[in-house]
C-alpha cells in the first residue's frame, strides 16, 4: 500500500510567529530576573534563569526559573512564579525547598573519581564521560554534588545519555537520570495516511512547513547525528513494507503531526518548546524492532537485535514526543515519584493523541503499545484501565511507589487517568473490554477525556516542578480543574474523586470551597528534616532516628516518638527567634501515626504540638491513637502571635501501660518573613 501526503488540507497557520512572541516573553523575564530574586528575598550568590512563560487569556502569567548558586546549577531549583496584573501573586518551589544554598562549593572527591562512578552506573562503554559540579537540591536538601553525563549505546542498541548525580562530599550516588526516554514501536498500522511534505527544489522532502518544520531523517544505521532528510521524487511514501525504509519514515513522520496537531489544536501549544518550531524525528532502520525515544531535543528511533520489523504505533510517538512537552515545562525528574510522573504524562497524552487522530486501522483505547505485541502473546506494553495486568505496575499509590522503574510507578496516575475520562465498570474502546475498579472501593462516574486532558496539560504546565510528587500531582490538579471548571463544578469533582480512588490523600485542594494559601517564607528552624541526625534539636535522646523500621517522608531520618508499649513520656524540641517584622508565621510538619490499640473511642496515647515560650506552655494540637494514620499528612497552625518571641516548638509524647502508638514526624519547618 501507497502512502499518499494530505496536501492542501494540511493547516497554514503561521507558527513561526508564536516563537517569536514566545522568545520576546522569555527576553522580558530575563531581563527583570534580579528584581524578581530580590521580591523573593533568595539567598547570597542565587540568581534566576527563566525556562519558561505561560500566560493566561486574563493576562495571568506563569513563569518558571531555574537558579543557579555561586554559578553552579542547581537541579531541583526551580519555581513557578504566578503574576496577576504584574504582581507576585503566588510562588512554588520545588518541594518548598526556598533555600538551595551549601556551606562551600569546594568538592572533597574529585572529578576523575565521580566521572569513574558514573560510568559504573552506565554499564557500557562511554563514548563521552563528563562531570560538573552542581548543588543537588532534588530531594529539597541542597548538597554539593557532581553531575556525571555519560553517553554511549546500551547492549540492547538504544542510545543513552545518563546523569548521574555523585555526592561531592561522600561520592554517594544520589540519584541517576536517564534523558533517553524509550519506548517500542512495531510495524505500521496507520494504513494509508496524509504526511506534510514540501517541495524546495527537484524531490518532495519530509518536511512539514506547516507544524514549525517538523522533518524526518534517516540515520543510516548510525545512532546518532541529525541524519538525511528524507526525500522522494513523487510524493508517495513507502510501501506497507516491514523492508522498505521510508515505510518506517512515515511512521516517525505521521506520529509527530498527530502529536503537534494535539498540542496545538487542544491545547494552543505551538510545539513542543511552545516556540514554534517543529521536532526532528531520526530514523536508525536496522535489524529488529525498532525502539522510540526522546533525546532532548529530538525524537529518535532506533534498533535492537533479531528479524527487521518497522516502526511505532501512534500513541507510542506521542508517548515520546510527549516527553518533550514534560522536559520543556515541569522537566519532571526521571527517579522518585516524579519518574512515575513524567512516564504516566506521556501515556495520557499519546493515549489522547491516539484517540484524537481518529484512525480506524489504530482506534483510540487505553492500551499502550497495543500494536506491538512485545510479549509475543498480543498484549500491550501497559493498561491505562488496570495497570497491575503487567504484573509490575502499581494501581494505588502508597509510599513505596517512588522507588520502583519510572514504568511501573507511572501505574497509579495513568489509573487516576482512566478513572476520571471513563469511570469505574466495563467499557468497550477500541474493540477492547476495559474494566477498572477504584483502590478505595467507590463508584466514580467519569467526566472525560477532554476535562482529563486540559486538567493534566495545566497541571504540568503551571503546577508541577522537577521532583513534585503524587500528593503535588493532586494538588495540582485539583486546583487546575478549580481555575478551569469552578469550585463545585463536576469536573472538579470527577478529578478529586479520582484521586481519592487511587488513594493518594487528600491535602489542602478541595473542589468545594477556596483553598487555604500554603504557608511562605523562609523557615526558621535548622535541620528541618533530621537529616543530621539530632543537631539543632534537644530532648529525649534517640527519638531521632534513622531506624527502617518506620519510614522517613523524605530521606532516611526522622523523629519516632512513643511505640513504646509501656508507660512513658519523650519529647523534642527546637528554639527558634520569630522575626517581629514578619508579615506571618506558620508551623507546619508531617506526622505519620500507627497504633496497636483496637478500640475507636478511647484515647490512650497522646502527641501534643506546642509552643513553650517562658514559663507559658501552648499546645496547638493533640492527636492520639484514635487518629492513626498510615502515611504522612501534613499538619498547619498560625504561630503570627509569638512574632517578635524566642520560643520553643516542642513535641511532647505520652503512652500508656500497653499497646504501641507511633508518632512519626518529618519535614517541620517554621515560615516567617
Amino acid at each position: 500500500m501507497s502512502v499518499a501526503p494530505a496536501g492542501a488540507s494540511l493547516p497554514t497557520a503561521g507558527l513561526p510567529d508564536a516563537g517569536v512572541v514566545q522568545q520576546a516573553a522569555l527576553q522580558a523575564e530575563q531581563e527583570r530576573a534580579a528584581q524578581t530574586a530580590e521580591a523573593l528575598n533568595l539567598g547570597s550568590g542565587e540568581k534566576l534563569v527563566v525556562r519558561s512563560v505561560l500566560k493566561d487569556r486574563d493576562g495571568t502569567e506563569f513563569v518558571r526559573y531555574d537558579r543557579t548558586f555561586n554559578g553552579l546549577k542547581v537541579l531541583g531549583g526551580d519555581l513557578i512564579v504566578r503574576r496577576e496584573k504584574g504582581a507576585i501573586s503566588k510562588v512554588t518551589y520545588n518541594r518548598g525547598a526556598k533555600s538551595i544554598a551549601v556551606a562551600s562549593v569546594k568538592p572533597r572527591l574529585s572529578e576523575a573519581a565521580a566521572e569513574a562512578k558514573g560510568a559504573k552506573e552506565a554499564g557500557y562503554a562511554p563514548k563521552t564521560n563528563k562531570g560538573d559540579l552542581v548543588i543537588f537540591a532534588a530531594d529539597g536538601k541542597p548538597r554539593l554534588a557532581y553531575e556525571v553525563i555519560t553517553t554511549g549505546v546500551r547492549a540492547d542498541q538504544t542510545p543513552s545519555q545518563l546523569h548521574t548525580y555523585v555526592d561531592a562530599a561522600t561520592g554517594a550516588v544520589l540519584a541517576e537520570n536517564e534523558r533517553v526516554r524509550t519506548g517500542n514501536g512495531n510495524s505500521m498500522y496507520s494504513g494509508q495516511v496524509g504526511i506534510g511534505t514540501s517541495k524546495p527544489g527537484t524531490n518532495f522532502e519530509m518536511k512539514d512547513t506547516s507544524r514549525g518544520g517538523n522533518n524526518t531523517t534517516d540515520l543510516n544505521g548510525g545512532t546518532s547525528g541529525t541524519g538525511t532528510l528524507f526525500t522522494d521524487a513523487d510524493d508517495t511514501w513507502g510501501t506497507g513494507s516491514p523492508t522498505n525504509r521510508q515505510t518506517a519514515g512515515v511512521d516517525a513522520h505521521y506520529g509527530s503531526q498527530l502529536t503537534w496537531d494535539y498540542f496545538k489544536n487542544v491545547h494552543g501549544r505551538n510545539g513542543i518548546f511552545n516556540n514554534g518550531v517543529g521536532a526532528r524525528s531520526r530514523v536508525h532502520y536496522g535489524n529488529a524492532y525498532v525502539n522510540a525515544f526522546w533525546d532532548g531535543t529530538q525524537m529518535t528511533y532506533g534498533d535492537g537485535a533479531g528479524n527487521a520489523k518497522p516502526l511505532t504505533s501512534i500513541d507510542v510517538a506521542g508517548h515520546e514526543m510527549s516527553h518533550g512537552v514534560t522536559e520543556a515545562t515541569a522537566d519532571l525528574n526521571y527517579f522518585g515519584d516524579a519518574g512515575g510522573l513524567n512516564e504516566a504524562t506521556s501515556d495520557i497524552f499519546g493515549t489522547l493523541v491516539e484517540f484524537s487522530a481518529n484512525n480506524t486501522a489504530d482506534p483510540g483505547d487505553y492500551l499502550i503499545g497495543e500494536k506491538i505485541d512485545i510479549r509475543g502473546n498480543g498484549t500491550p506494553l501497559r493498561w491505562m484501565d488496570k495497570p497491575s495486568k503487567d504484573g509490575k505496575s502499581y494501581d494505588c499509590w502508597s509510599t513505596s511507589v517512588g522507588g520502583a522503574d519510572p514504568h511501573y510507578s507511572s501505574g497509579p496516575l495513568n489509573h487516576w487517568a482512566y478513572l476520571a475520562a471513563e469511570g469505574t465498570g466495563s467499557k468497550v474502546f477500541g474493540g477492547v473490554t476495559h474494566t477498572s475498579t477504584a483502590c478505595n472501593g467507590a463508584t466514580i462516574t467519569g467526566v472525560g477525556r477532554d476535562v482529563v486532558g486540559k486538567v493534566w496539560y495545566r497541571t504540568l504546565s503551571t503546577k508541577l516542578s522537577s521532583g513534585s510528587t503524587y500528593k503535588d500531582a493532586r494538588e495540582g490538579a485539583i486546583t487546575s480543574a478549580k481555575e478551569l471548571y469552578g469550585a463545585g463544578s463536576a469536573q472538579c469533582k470527577g478529578i478529586e474523586a479520582a484521586f481519592n480512588g487511587i488513594s493518594v490523600p487528600a491535602g489542602v485542594a478541595k473542589c468545594d470551597g477556596t483553598d487555604p494559601e500554603p504557608p511562605t517564607g523562609t523557615n526558621r528552624l535548622l535541620n528541618p528534616g533530621f537529616e543530621s541526625g539530632a543537631v539543632n534539636w534537644t530532648g529525649t535522646s534517640g527519638v531521632v532516628t534513622n531506624s527502617t523500621s518506620k519510614p522517613a517522608r523524605t530521606g532516611s531520618w526522622k523523629a519516632w516518638l512513643m511505640g513504646n508499649a509501656r508507660t512513658s513520656t519523650e519529647n523534642i524540641g527546637q528554639s527558634v527567634a520569630i522575626p517581629a517584622t514578619a508579615p506571618s508565621a506558620s508551623l507546619s510538619l508531617w506526622l505519620r501515626i500507627d497504633t496497636a490499640e483496637t478500640t475507636a473511642s478511647t484515647v490512650y496515647d497522646t502527641l501534643k504540638v506546642q509552643i513553650v515560650d517562658g514559663s507559658t506552655t501552648t499546645t496547638l494540637a493533640t492527636y492520639s491513637n484514635l487518629n492513626k494514620n498510615t502515611t504522612y499528612t501534613q499538619k498547619t497552625f498560625d504561630v503570627s502571635a509569638f512574632k517578635g518571641k524566642t520560643v520553643t516548638v516542642k513535641f511532647l509524647g505520652a503512652e500508656d501501660v500497653s499497646l504501641q502508638t507511633s508518632f512519626v514526624i518529618d519535614d517541620v519547618s517554621l515560615l516567617a518573613g
